[in-house]
């Protein structure tokens, strides 16, 4: 076990409410055909003169407000999010600047997609193994609304806007993360194919809509079907927990389907998944974090919870915590 707690958490959802009928009005959809196919009703849309940098700060003061802890007591900020601010410089530093955390290192987890902020939090937890950190602020945001095609419906119904963040510190000797489990398959299933080193901006880039998320439903669902169950089952059995002893299951919040399959897989109740997707949409990085803010509250000394997400890549991977 590796001895780190989780002291408090915040989320930040930006004020504009996007309902399936507003999309209706965009783009070739319905809301009965979203809602069937997704369980996503509404999800929040950043406004055009805030950027992903202005959400993790915001969720970074809750979080620390609710953990008691100030912006000079971080030692770690980790920002976690594919849609930063700018290419350079990195996130991190503008977040660690506007928040006053002088002294904090900062890092940017950024391609991995919808699984960043599981690997954000893994890289907090070792970090905190060092003497010379004892507080992580860990942020997840992602602003897809900048990304995702206007255009096309089958990934602009999908994606919302938010950001979740999570104050970690050393343990007491009784909590921490009791194991992980992380893989990989290569698969451009996911991509946003352009503004990179291979196929750099051009006039013919923006022309034919490079630079906008394109993603293959099919492939999604099977993949993660396949590996987020499996993922957790594994992780359980590295810390030696049953799987019915684990009391919150904290997932990724792509599609109400992935969940519930993910959950029969497991053979777990759904009041042990609680679901913000339906609101919130699938918020990337923030959506583990937005369904463990939910519940954070409930949370009891000695309560075993899983966080687990897939992402573009494809990378997955698991979490699992004594709280």
């Amino acid at each position: 076990m590796i001895p780190v707690a989780l002291r408090g958490t915040g989320v930040h959802l930006p004020e504009r409410i996007v309902t399936n009928d507003d999309l209706a009005r965009m783009v070739d959809t319905s809301d009965e055909w979203i809602t069937s196919r997704t369980g996503i009703r509404e999800r929040r849309w950043l406004a055009p003169d805030r950027a992903v940098s202005d959400m993790c700060v915001d969720a970074a003061r809750d979080a620390m407000a609710a953990a008691g802890t100030t912006a000079q007591q971080l030692d770690v900020i980790i920002v976690a999010t594919y849609t930063w601010d700018q290419p350079l410089p990195s996130t991190a530093l503008i977040v660690k600047e506007a928040l006053g955390a002088h002294r904090a290192l900062t890092l940017d987890v950024t391609q991995a997609a919808c699984a960043n902020g599981v690997q954000a939090l893994l890289l907090a937890a070792h970090l905190l193994q060092s003497s010379a950190a004892r507080t992580a602020l860990v942020i997840a945001a992602d602003c897809a609304s900048r990304v995702t095609d206007p255009q096309e419906r089958t990934t602009r119904i999908f994606f919302g806007d938010a950001a979740g963040a999570a104050v970690l510190t050393e343990g007491d000797g009784g909590s921490g993360l009791l194991s992980w489990d992380f893989g990989s398959e290569l698969s451009y299933d996911v991509q946003i194919k352009a503004g990179g080193s291979k196929l750099p901006t051009s006039e013919t880039t923006v022309a034919q809509r490079e630079h906008f998320l394109a993603m293959n439903g099919r492939a999604v669902w099977d993949t993660a079907t396949r590996w987020l169950p499996d993922s957790i089952l594994t992780a359980a059995a590295n810390a030696q927990v049953p799987i019915e002893r684990i009391d919150h299951f904290f997932l990724h919040q792509a599609n109400l389907h992935i969940v519930n399959a993910a959950l029969e897989k497991l053979g777990v109740p759904a009041d042990k998944a609680p679901v913000t997707l339906d609101r919130l949409g699938n918020t990337g990085s923030a959506g583990v974090f937005t369904a463990l803010h939910a519940r954070f509250g409930e949370l009891r000394r000695g309560d075993v919870f899983v966080m687990s997400a897939i992402g573009a890549g494809f990378q997955w991977g698991t979490l699992c915590f004594r709280h």
